[in-house]
């Protein structure tokens, strides 16, 4: 029998750091912007070294040896309460039709990351005139660099949804969320397991109000780390 500990996962701690399993690849990355600060790639991976298959990642947002966890939050009474709606993506998004493609749009996991749109027009705008080839391959660009999965496409016709292959990986964001990438397991303090998806953003900040993933609040209180 395959040794459980050996999976890649991510178990939330009872007010406390993630706790990461399975030895998933941790690295650091950052938003490429446009000089008018609009977001269009991912920087390269930078490998953050850890010293066994096993560590524990900051999120009450206070550590000192960011992204791991000093244990500040015991000091600090961190409220770590998970909110956060335990259903499935296809519950909670909604569709969007243009042309022959569809773009689901889930809100609740939105991390104002900004890849939706550029300083012109945004993909809500741009679904309209789906029918356009470019416009239509524009959005799906633009949804699949979306770090939390709030946007997924699918062509008609197309047997699978547009992902990009990600290998599993925990990546760190610039003064942003933990990314956590291609299809690892986020398991709640209570044991319950969320749905397993491509992409999807846990907050770092320490307060987001949909805890345990990213809602963009660490924009507004200027998170660095």
């Amino acid at each position: 029998m395959p040794d459980e500990d050996a999976t890649p996962r991510v178990e939330v701690t009872e007010n406390g750091p993630y706790r990461v399993h399975g030895g998933p690849a941790l690295v650091r990355t950052a938003q490429v912007e446009t000089e008018y600060g609009e977001p269009v790639d991912w920087a390269p991976d930078d490998p953050i070294p850890t010293r066994t298959a096993e560590y524990d990642l900051c999120r009450c947002g206070n550590s000192s040896r960011k992204p791991f966890c000093d244990a500040t939050h015991e000091r600090i009474a961190f409220d770590g309460k998970e909110v956060a709606d335990r259903g499935t993506y296809d519950e909670r998004a909604y569709p969007y039709r243009g042309g022959e493609l569809t773009m689901n749009d889930d809100v609740s996991v939105c991390t104002q990351a900004g890849y939706c749109g550029d300083r012109f027009r945004n993909v809500w705008a741009m679904i309209i005139d789906a029918a356009d080839p470019a416009v239509a391959e524009r959005i799906r660009l633009m949804s699949k660099l979306c770090p939390s999965g709030r946007l997924v496409t699918q062509p008609d016709g197309a047997p699978e949804r547009d992902e990009i292959p990600y290998e599993p990986a925990v990546a760190v964001i610039e003064n942003g969320p933990i990314w956590v990438r291609g299809g690892i397991q986020i398991v709640a303090a209570d044991g319950e397991a969320y749905e397993v998806r491509n992409r999807q953003t846990l907050c770092r900040c320490g307060q987001s109000q949909n805890k345990p993933f990213c809602d963009g609040s660490h924009k507004e209180f200027g998170f660095e780390g």
